[in-house]
């Protein structure tokens, strides 16, 4: 009977533990994906000013075969400048799928963009993905790593 008992105890703690686990990486999950989303939310609204505490300090950026550095470098020569340009900038047929690894998140992002420049009037339309690494730092989750890529949207 203790036997019995001890297995019983043993299983449903293990369960509990189980359970909690799931629940943490849940969260851990809507916390990369609210990342995610406060970071398109910004180049949608072409201001990516406050964007700096989405990335650790020293985060990588990747950007169609070319290598951006820091994401602060990437800021204020590429990104910063580049909406300025921009009139609008949307996306569509946004999906993202993230995978909690203890405290690293992997995510891949796909979509459509569509750009309309200021300064003419004119669309570009692409198909993107993104990947990004994603670290838990200090308790938040913040971009260690990101790369993305387009093609012409069909």
């Amino acid at each position: 009977m203790t036997k019995l008992l001890f297995t019983v105890l043993a299983f449903y703690l293990m369960s509990l533990q189980h359970l909690q686990a799931q629940s943490g990486t849940e969260n851990d999950v809507q916390q990369v994906k609210q990342v995610l989303s406060t970071y398109k939310a910004a180049v949608e609204a072409l201001d990516a000013s406050n964007t700096l505490p989405l990335f650790a300090p020293d985060a990588k950026v990747f950007e169609s075969g070319g290598v951006e550095g820091t994401y602060a470098n990437y800021l204020d020569h590429h990104l910063a400048p580049e909406l300025k340009a921009f009139k609008s900038f949307d996306y569509s047929d946004y999906k993202v799928d993230v995978q909690v690894d203890g405290s690293y998140a992997f995510a891949t992002e796909t979509y459509v963009y569509t750009i309309v420049l200021a300064k003419n009037g004119s669309t570009i339309k692409k198909k993107g993905v993104a990947t990004s690494t994603l670290k838990k730092i200090d308790g938040k989750w913040q971009i260690v790593s990101s790369h993305s890529s387009s093609r012409n949207s069909k």
